[in-house]
Parts: C-alpha cells; structure tokens; sequence
C-alpha cells in the first residue's frame, strides 16, 4: 500500500477514493487526531477511510513487534462517521493478524475496563473525545491499564507512513454482545450513598448520555439529565467539562432545579466537571484537591500525582500537609499522567482538564468520568451534611484561568514553545523582573511554568491534540496580580507571529 501524507490542497475525488491518505502531525504525543471533514467546513480533510485501514494495518504490526500479542478491543464514540472509520480500522487490524474483540459504541474508559475483563492486552478506541464535529482520532494501548506515549506514537507513525507493515490472513473478529451491561454493572457493584443527592448529570450530547444517567441513579441519587439525548451535531455546545459555555449550562440548570451538584461529562466519558449547589464552576485541579483531601483522610500518606497546569494549592494545602499526602507536578497529558501514576504506585492522579486516575481501592488506573463522578457523590456522602460549596469554600482562596488555547498551528507551535521556554531562563539567568516581581522557579517538566515569588504562576505549553497552545495562570494573591502575570506571559507569545487568537479568556 502507498501512504501519501495529506497537504493544504483538497485532494481530488479519484485520489480521495483510491489512495491512503493520511496527515503525519495527526499522530500526536499520546494520541491520534485527525480532520476528517465536514460538509460546511472548507478546511481539506487530513484521513480518509484507506488512511484508517493503514492505520489499523500500522497498529496490528505494532502491538505484536511490542510483545503484546495479537488479541485487541475496539469500541466507538457516537460521531456520525466513527462507525465506519472503526470498520476500515478493523479492517486493517485485521489485515496485520489481531484477533479484534468489538465492544460496540462505548466510552474510552469502557474500552480500557474491557482489556481487563476480555483479557485483551491492547485497545483501539475511536473518538475524538470533546473535538468539534468533524474531528476523528484513535486513543491506543498495549499494556493496562496505559496508553501509548510519544516512543510508542513515533513508532506507530514510521510504520503507517513507510508502509512497513507484517500482514497475514491469521486476523479475526468476535463482537461483543451487551458489554454496556457488563460496565454498568462493574461500576456500580456494592457502590451506594446514604445521602440523598440531586444531581444534574450533563453530557452535551455526547455519548456518556447512554451512561452517566444510569450509573448515578444506580449509587442513589436522583438524577436531573441535561443534554444526555445523543446526538453527534453538539447543537448546544461541544462535550467539554472545561468549556465555559459548558459550565454555564450545568450552572443554570442546578440554580434552576436547587441540585446538590451538577456533573458535566465530555464526549468520550473519561472526564468530569463539577459545578457546586449555588452555581459555582469548580475548575477541575480544585475538585482533585478536595478529593485529595477526602482520600488522603482515608489512607493518611497518600501519594497523588497532577499535572503542571493544576493549582499550586496540591503543594501548600494545610489540610493535605497534615495528612501527610505528597506531590508529585508532572507532563499534562492523559497518558503521561496515568503512566506517572503507575509508577509511582499513586493513590491517584488529576489533570486540570478534568482526566482524573484511580487506582485501587478506587479504580484499575485509568481515566474515568464515571469513576469520579461515584468519588464525588461518595466524597459528599462522608462530609457530615456540608454542600458541595462549603466544601468548595474551605479551600484556600486563589485566584486562577480557565485552560486558555491561542491558536498555533501544529507544524510550529513546539517551536513556538521553545522560544518561550528560552526566554524566560534567560530572565531567570539575568534576575530581570517579570509580572512585576523575579522569577523564583521554572517548571519546565512540560513548557515552561513560570513562578514569582509570592507564589503567582503561567504556564504556557503546546497542547498534544489540537494546533493550539495552552495558558493557565494562577495567582493565591489577587485577581489584580492574575490579570498581572497572564499580561505578562501574553506579551512573551506575541513576540511569536504565529500566535493567534485565544479561544477563551477570563
């Protein structure tokens, strides 16, 4: 098979249908995501269906040269076209000798909970988590409970792209009847709460509609469906937890119906976001600060593991200082994370993007919305009657962003992030005041996050699944010396032309 890599330029029809066609900077750090098109989008498409089936011939070689064997789950989110882009993967996986085990439309964590229960090394599941429509992608592993990382991606990419592919007629198919039951049933198992909780289960749509509803009402709470009718057009907004537009809808909904909290899913079900009983949007670093006070209560000297947009407060926590909980700041990345976690023998790990990571006694490792939603619900239970924002509010106050994305285009923006991460040592190196204070520490585990000295931080880094960057400020100060700290971090990315526009501020 011929691998032709996808330009700016349309391809015409007869290439389109003949021709594997497939976008390199599609393989991602720890994932795969493409444009596959859309009717009302003029932007070419990045893969088409013979590029899926390359792909799929690509990740059969790969799982077997990785030691990991021939059998693999797949499952699909519930995007118009996932189906069929599932299909031309299997097809190829098939080509490359797997043994597919088919779970049907599914959430990724339901995929990754199935390597588990099939016995199936690997997985292969197709979405494009919270991407707009028209967005396609495959998150891939071949060791539970991980996903692939950058060596494994590379890997995969020099196969698909060189055609070096180890094909046989040895493949097979086998689908997986009503596996939905076998997850539900799994999640909820001996899982109840004593309180009786009002919850407004949102999921934009997405395809945690056909189980976030259930799963709660399950554990005993009465549950107030927001957006759960599946429907792949995203009419309101896109399933995305960390969406402002999102939050807002959850934040009305439990104002109007008086909920105990209202829990946003995103399109693929591995996260959560949390809106408290009198309408505040709890970013999701502050949410796995409370959890991690809750669990850390419970197994004193807990080990957590967060991401390097999350909140300072994981360091500094008076009550997580007390219970003896350590810190480990890593890579933001859903992979990254759940393999640091791993490693570590963490208790758990969260992401400001709402991916959090259990292990047992709570989960088997990986992302699940779910999973966190039951920790929530569980979380009020044992809280001796407080709401979810008197929980909130006994947190020490800091002033922090949304997850703020300035467009950046995917064949520059690791550049991009270089020449930031060079400035500001050589800030740090020159002792020159930035923000209106010195540099006191840079985090650069993952682009660069910037400290002053009364604790106030930006974080600027490239984003692993979208031609965008990504800024984050805090400040435990004032909101004045956020507004300071992200005014200074935005004049250091102009001075890059290819920073555009950011989707979101504060």
């Amino acid at each position: 098979m011929t691998i032709k890599s996808i330009g700016e330029a349309r391809p015409n029809s007869f290439e389109f249908e003949t021709s594997s066609l497939i976008k390199p900077s599609g393989f991602r750090e720890y994932d795969a995501r493409w444009w596959f098109g859309h009717p009302s989008s003029p932007q070419p498409p990045e893969l088409n269906l013979i590029g899926v089936q390359a792909l799929g011939m690509g990740l059969g070689t790969l799982i077997r040269r990785l030691g990991a064997g021939s059998d693999i789950v797949t499952g699909h989110d519930f995007r118009s076209y996932s189906l069929s882009i599932k299909l031309a993967l299997v097809s190829g996986l098939m080509a490359a000798g797997a043994r597919v085990r088919d779970i049907g439309l599914a959430l990724s964590p339901m995929a990754y909970f199935a390597q588990f229960v099939l016995d199936t090394p690997s997985v292969a599941m197709v979405t494009a988590s919270h991407n707009e429509n028209g967005w396609t992608g495959v998150k891939m592993g071949a060791a539970r409970p991980l996903t692939f990382g950058p060596e494994e991606m590379n890997a995969l990419k020099a196969i698909v792209l060189a055609g070096d592919f180890d094909l046989t007629d040895r493949g097979s198919y086998d689908f997986v009847r009503d596996f939905r039951t076998t997850y539900l049933d799994d999640l909820t198992r001996d899982k109840s709460i004593k309180r009786k909780l009002k919850v407004v289960a949102a999921c934009g749509n997405g395809t945690a509609g056909a189980f976030a509803p259930q799963v709660l009402e399950r554990i005993g709470c009465e549950v107030i469906p927001l957006d759960v009718e599946l429907d792949h057009t995203f009419p309101r907004h896109n399933p995305n937890p960390e969406d402002m537009q999102m939050l807002h809808a959850i934040r009305d909904k439990v104002l109007e119906t008086g909920a105990d909290v209202g829990l946003g899913f995103d399109g693929d079900g591995d996260r959560c976001g949390v809106v408290d009983n009198e309408g505040n949007e709890i970013f999701a670093d502050k949410v796995g600060v409370m959890l991690a006070r809750d669990i850390s209560s419970q197994h004193p000297g807990s080990t957590f593991v967060v991401d390097v947009k999350s909140t300072g407060l994981f360091n500094t926590d008076s009550v997580l200082r007390a219970n003896g909980a350590i810190t480990d700041y890593w890579k933001t990345g859903h992979s990254y994370i759940k393999r640091r976690v791993a490693e570590l023998g963490a208790v758990a790990g969260f992401e400001k993007s709402g991916h959090f990571f259990f292990n047992p006694p709570i989960g088997r490792g990986y992302d699940d919305g779910l999973v966190t939603a039951i920790a929530i619900c569980q979380m009020l239970d044992r809280s001796s009657g407080r709401s979810m924002a008197d929980l909130y509010r006994a947190l020490p106050l800091t002033f922090g962003t949304p997850t703020m994305s300035p467009h950046c285009a995917d064949d520059v923006k690791y550049g991009v992030v270089e020449r930031v991460v060079a400035d500001f040592q050589t800030m740090k190196r020159d002792g020159m005041v930035f923000a209106g204070q010195k540099i006191a520490d840079l985090i650069t585990v993952n682009g660069v996050r910037v400290v002053a000295e009364d604790g106030t931080w930006g974080l600027v880094r490239a984003s692993s699944n979208k031609p965008e960057l990504v800024v984050v400020v805090e400040s435990p100060v004032s909101q004045q010396r956020r507004r300071q700290m992200f005014e200074a971090v935005d004049a250091v990315l102009r001075r890059s032309p290819e920073v555009g526009a950011y989707n979101q501020t504060f």
